[in-house]
């Protein structure tokens, strides 16, 4: 099987993207949307990936001009599991929270997105890991111990994650 030049360049980037986190102390687990992700061979289970995020949030710490950008693009989203309140607040700090935190740490510190761009990548991972979509109840509907593919939090203890 050969790729084609435009699929080639796309691995070929992610490839030094990896190499250079690495270099930096990193460890990496890329993120593409699924449009950019559908046409790449998948290398991360969502668990591995959604670990990653996981790890993200916990490890970066924003200035307060990338948490200004980190609130403006999740402010604009409600939580999937708790649709009362916003992607950058939540209700509490399940692990859909952090992960949705960590992506978007990782997006504004290690990628320099806009808010914009984050919002909108926050949102292709929320679809990608439920593409049945969220009601916005899990909180109240005993969803904090399911899999976020199954409306859930991903459970509420950091090291283990509910997939």
């Amino acid at each position: 099987m050969s790729l084609s030049k435009p699929s080639f360049i796309a691995i070929a980037g992610a490839v030094v993207a990896v190499l250079v986190l690495m270099s930096t102390g990193h460890a990496f687990v890329p993120y593409l949307s699924p449009p950019a992700y559908a046409d790449q061979v998948a290398t991360a289970t969502p668990q591995a990936r959604t670990e990653q995020l996981l790890a993200y949030n916990d490890s970066i710490r924003l200035t307060a001009e990338q948490e200004a950008v980190r609130r403006k693009a999740l402010e604009a989203l409600p939580a999937p599991c708790c649709a009362r309140f916003t992607a950058a607040t939540c209700c509490c700090e399940c692990n859909m929270a952090r992960a949705t935190w960590g992506l978007a740490k990782h997006l504004i510190a290690d990628e320099g997105y806009d808010a914009e761009r984050v919002r909108k990548e926050v949102a292709a991972w929320h679809a990608e890991i439920n593409p049945d979509g969220f009601t916005g109840e899990a909180c109240f509907n005993g969803g904090c111990g399911r899999a976020f593919a199954d409306d859930g939090c991903g459970g509420m203890d950091r090291h283990k994650l509910v997939h």
